[in-house]
């Protein structure tokens, strides 16, 4: 296969990257990035110098490159987006023009040649859910995005879906909960807790940080788009999780208790406007019709995050400037 994968340089994007050629080493992949601060070339060592491997610097809001770039491709995979609820907070322009905009322009290439497309998404399209309950997303869970990140992915899984009914473009989305492992970048909440935590520098929670979030695993992420590119159903989406629920509060603890640290280090500060209280998926479809699975216990693909932040802490210290 050749796959254009957007947004490769990121988290997930280049997790996938590596997990598709470990997997299918003789495929193909263009990965189009524009390098944003969140992109690091640093996460592709090792995959640059292959001969099955493409960078494009672009971004996928500028059309004629992309149309230039995904001629003869099997799949587009597309991981480009802005991500940062904080910086959507403080500015949606970048998030429009990334989430939206940028999505427009991908599926009008897949128009333009009949390529297969999917969409990697989130669970946060759906808001919120209370605190104490038992319930979870599914597929049928009506949309109610609650801040400008997760209002520009709902809107553009609303544009893929249109796509299939209007044009019968081939896609899929996958709404995925919080993906945590390698190569994250350091502002996100596990990676800034183990580097904070190692440094000895005061750890930031949000509100009493007893907001509940669902994690996975990322490599247990990749294998389940590989599962959906290659067995989904066109026009279908699939919810994916690993079933791991935990209060923001007891992740730090447990980082904390595995390096340990103090619980001392801990600050609480004030609570993100509109922040979501609880997000929890049911992946039974993906589960039973496509028969995936998640591998890793959350315990144990902690303790891999923690190691690899622990080895890398000099490159992701200056990344921060700490």
């Amino acid at each position: 296969m050749k796959l254009l994968v957007t947004g490769g340089l990121g988290f997930i994007g280049s997790n996938f990257i590596r997990y598709w050629f470990k997997k299918h080493g003789k495929d193909t992949i263009i990965n189009i990035d524009k390098v944003t601060y969140a992109a690091d070339f640093h996460n592709l060592d090792g995959i640059e110098s292959k001969y099955n491997y493409v960078f494009v610097r672009e971004d996928i809001a500028n059309k004629e490159t992309v149309l230039k770039v995904a001629k003869n491709v099997d799949a587009i995979i597309n991981f480009a987006a802005e991500t940062h609820v904080d910086n959507s907070i403080r500015n949606a322009k970048d998030f429009v023009k990334s989430n939206v905009l940028g999505v427009y322009n991908l599926l009008e290439v897949a128009r333009r040649y009949g390529i297969r497309f999917h969409q990697v998404s989130t669970d946060e399209v759906y808001g919120t859910l209370p605190l104490n309950s038992h319930a979870k997303f599914t597929e049928k869970s009506k949309y109610n995005p609650r801040n400008p990140y997760s209002a520009t992915k709902a809107a553009a899984d609303h544009l893929v879906n249109a796509y299939f009914n209007t044009y019968k473009l081939p896609v899929t989305i996958s709404n995925c909960s919080n993906n945590y492992g390698s190569y994250q970048h350091p502002e996100k909440l596990i990676p800034k807790v183990i580097i904070n935590a190692v440094l000895n520098k005061p750890i930031p929670v949000y509100g009493n940080g007893m907001q509940v979030r669902d994690w996975i695993y990322v490599e247990d992420h990749c294998s389940a788009l590989e599962r959906i590119l290659l067995k989904g159903e066109y026009g279908q989406t699939y919810l994916i999780s690993a079933n791991e629920e935990r209060h923001n509060i007891d992740v730090v603890r447990a980082i904390l208790r595995i390096l340990g640290k103090d619980e001392k280090l801990i600050k609480f500060v004030e609570d993100r406007p509109g922040h979501d209280v609880r997000y929890a998926i049911d992946a039974k479809k993906i589960i039973k019709e496509l028969g995936w699975k998640s591998k890793t216990k959350f315990n144990e693909g902690l303790r891999l995050t923690i190691n690899y932040y622990t080895e890398k802490l000099d490159y992701y210290r200056q990344k921060v400037g700490i």
